[in-house]
């Protein structure tokens, strides 16, 4: 049947979303989920920033890449990553352009919403012990109590040896839970609000109640716990205070719905888009631009600290690489382009008065290109400028990769920031771009899996294009 003038003008004319599991063919679907296994992997290698840094170092090697020299004039196709203090890392490989010219940015963090461990954290009450937690980043306190638990984290000793935790990940290891009131006391809590009834001073997660059998000691609790921490760890208490441990949930990444079209895990936020954009990168093995992949940490908190992104790790890197060539930094960056990954808030339609519908990004319909994120009247954020949007979006098109707009819910209803704002303060061209999530900082996450394959796609993409 003919077309109408309408139904024309609307194909030239409109915007037409369509569901990336149907546009997508089965062959594409298979591929989106076989990806995912690989994923799956890294996030249970991977809970906190200090194991994202350590597995993606691993599989870096694998692909070639050698730690930084700085001094060393790289050639075309030569691989390089730089660790900074185990917590943050760059990587990337060596172009044929100019450097001067320019290098594509890919920017991630690798930390996440979590419990740490105060610097005096082990105590007794009332003959049960405990950890003592400052929670990191933003967190809904509610959702962590008897949620099973395990410990992650490194311990620098008195002597300068340093001493890896994991505990509550095996399933013949223990787990840990913060505790909550039973509801048959709770008639009161139920009339408090969120932040009066759980707190963050109450958040003390349980880990033993067994005494050390000796009539004269005290705290008898605490010194069989600390026994245990010794015997395993060769750890005293005074080593807490050398020591960044933190308590995340004791969950694996598994497939979520009978279609095993999702994905449940702690962490996507931001480790999805470390993933897919370190696999973009090792993909890219003869790049015409070159590329630099930056895992940072501390964006939860603001980013600020030495490993974060508001610090100058960045700009002394990519002094060091362009020194040899003679060519100053600043004129590397203001020739950049990056694109900051990271995770658009999906549309839930159990809370549907939260988002502006028609400017949400939703699962399944790929890859989020978020033009800016902040708050209210665009506070704190990164406002990319038109120009080079539709020139990331064009990429993506060209490619056909499945890909929407998206923004962090209404005007004035909350609103959060990226790592993107402080590599645009570097003059260089910034956008945010990553895959939309459901229950975001939630101690279990939601993806899909086509979402998380495009995602990589337009990492890859915006790598291999070409751009003035």
């Amino acid at each position: 049947m003919e077309k109408t003038k309408g139904e024309q003008l609307q194909e030239e004319l409109m915007m037409k979303m369509v569901n990336g599991t149907t546009r997508l063919s089965d062959e594409e679907i298979d591929k989106a989920y076989d990806y995912a296994e690989g994923y799956k992997k890294y996030m249970d290698a991977a809970k906190i920033e200090m194991e994202a840094v350590r597995e993606a170092i691993r599989q870096l090697k694998e692909n070639g890449y050698e730690e930084f020299v700085p001094g060393k004039k790289y050639q075309p196709g030569e691989r390089f990553y730089y660790n900074n203090r185990g917590k943050s890392l760059i990587f990337g490989t060596m172009g044929t352009r100019p450097i001067e010219k320019g290098v594509k940015i890919l920017a991630a963090h690798v930390d996440s919403p979590r419990l740490d461990l105060k610097p005096s954290p082990l105590f007794e009450e009332a003959e049960l012990g405990y950890l003592r937690p400052h929670y990191y980043g933003g967190i809904k306190k509610y959702q962590w109590p008897t949620i099973p638990l395990a410990l992650h984290g490194d311990v620098y000793k008195k002597d300068g040896s340093v001493v890896t935790i994991t505990i509550g990940e095996d399933e013949n290891d223990p787990i840990f839970c913060v505790t909550d009131l039973l509801p048959h006391l709770s008639s009161k809590q139920r009339t408090q609000t969120l932040a009066e009834a759980f707190k963050g001073e109450s958040m003390n997660i349980l880990i033993g109640s067994r005494q050390f059998k000796d009539e004269k000691a005290s705290e008898k609790v605490k010194l069989n716990l600390m026994k245990i921490f010794n015997e395993k760890y060769g750890i005293t208490e005074r080593d807490f205070l050398g020591a960044e441990l933190s308590v995340v949930p004791a969950l694996k990444a598994r497939d979520l719905g009978l279609d095993r079209s999702m994905i449940g895990a702690y962490g996507h936020d931001d480790r999805v888009c470390s993933y897919t954009e370190m696999t973009a990168e090792i993909a890219n093995t003869n790049p015409e631009w070159t590329s630099v992949v930056i895992f940072a940490d501390k964006e939860e908190v603001g980013s600020d600290g030495n490993t974060g992104m508001h610090s100058r790790f960045l700009e002394y890197f990519l002094a060091d690489l362009a020194e040899p060539f003679g060519v100053p930094v600043r004129r590397v960056l203001s020739n950049s382009k990056c694109l900051s990954a990271d995770v658009s808030a999906a549309f839930d339609p159990a809370f549907a008065d939260a988002y502006e519908k028609q400017n949400s990004s939703f699962i399944n319909y790929g890859v989020c290109v978020v033009k800016y994120t902040g708050a209210g009247g665009k506070s704190s954020t990164n406002d990319c400028n038109a120009k080079f949007t539709s020139k990331v979006c064009a990429i993506l098109d060209n490619a056909d990769v499945v890909w929407q707009f998206g923004e962090l819910g209404k005007v004035d209803q909350g609103g959060g920031g990226t790592v993107a704002k402080y590599i645009a303060e570097l003059d260089v061209d910034t956008i945010d771009i990553g895959v939309p999530v459901l229950c975001m900082h939630a101690p279990m996450e939601i993806i899909s899996k086509v979402d998380l394959y495009e995602t990589h796609r337009g990492f890859y993409e915006f790598l291999v294009a070409k751009m003035d």
